[in-house]
């Protein structure tokens, strides 16, 4: 796990630079139009499923001035219109939350939208600081029960939820993301309590079912790590449209990506 030592360093160290892993433009997977999407490095989190396993280590990556992703970002403006803007995702964004705070600033006093994708795992003033100047967050749940959560991640989803309340006591927007892992996350009586939990949300404005798939198997392999759910095959189109069904009873929309 990470250590907090590490976790303190990269919130602090570099204040005028983030430490990404890497950045994609006209990304439209990552929150509402086209957006600049800013992968960042390190995750306390050890999902099975990762995708991104390259983007745990704290000390990986490298760091990029705020200035120069301000001026990208600036550069792809008329590109953003209405609805995109800058997303920053992971590895885990709340890990370097202080500096964030700056560069959303930053954002905002240029008039451009802020997301930012995260598992929620920290909860502070920092975090709280960070949220007032996120526009649209987008809540990673890995899985509502938290025996689960920590066969997945290792960690406890509770910080997670305290982490949507305090979204929706703010009243500001929020996306819930659910990965799908047959077995792990597709059990119909833990996605019904979810719903269950966030039905009275006004903040929540969609639920995006994301598939389990294999794409990042690869690089486990590369990195010379062992990844647990290889005998796990993608869900079945029935099981998928199975978890929307019970999801449509309690959210406005259930994307499925």
């Amino acid at each position: 796990m990470l250590a907090a030592q590490d976790a303190t360093a990269l919130n602090q160290q570099d204040p005028h630079k983030l430490r990404i892993h890497s950045l994609e433009t006209f990304g439209t997977h990552d929150g509402p139009g086209i957006r600049f999407v800013i992968f960042v490095q390190g995750c306390q989190f050890r999902c099975l499923y990762c995708q991104n396993p390259d983007t745990l280590d704290v000390n990986g990556g490298k760091f990029e001035e705020m200035s120069e992703l301000l001026r990208r970002a600036k550069n792809m403006r008329s590109y953003f219109a209405k609805t995109g803007g800058v997303t920053v995702s992971g590895g885990e964004p709340l890990l370097q939350r202080g500096k964030l705070l700056t560069f959303f600033k930053m954002l905002h006093e240029e008039g451009i939208n802020t997301c930012l994708d995260t598992n929620g795992r920290l909860l502070d003033q920092q975090t709280k600081d960070l949220l007032e100047e996120t526009d649209l967050i987008m809540l990673d749940v890995k899985h509502f029960d938290d025996e689960w959560h920590k066969k997945l991640t290792g960690l406890s989803n509770n910080t997670t939820l305290k982490l949507a309340a305090y979204r929706e006591e703010t009243g500001k927007p929020m996306w819930l993301r659910y990965v799908l892992v047959p077995g792990w996350s597709d059990q119909p009586e833990h996605i019904e309590a979810l719903g269950q939990h966030f039905k009275d949300y006004q903040t929540i404005e969609k639920i995006e079912l994301i598939p389990y798939h294999k794409l990042g198997v690869n690089k486990w392999e590369v990195l010379n790590m062992e990844y647990e759910l290889k005998d796990v095959e993608p869900p079945t189109q029935e099981s998928i449209e199975e978890a929307a069904e019970i999801l449509r009873k309690y959210f406005k929309e259930v994307k499925i990506k």
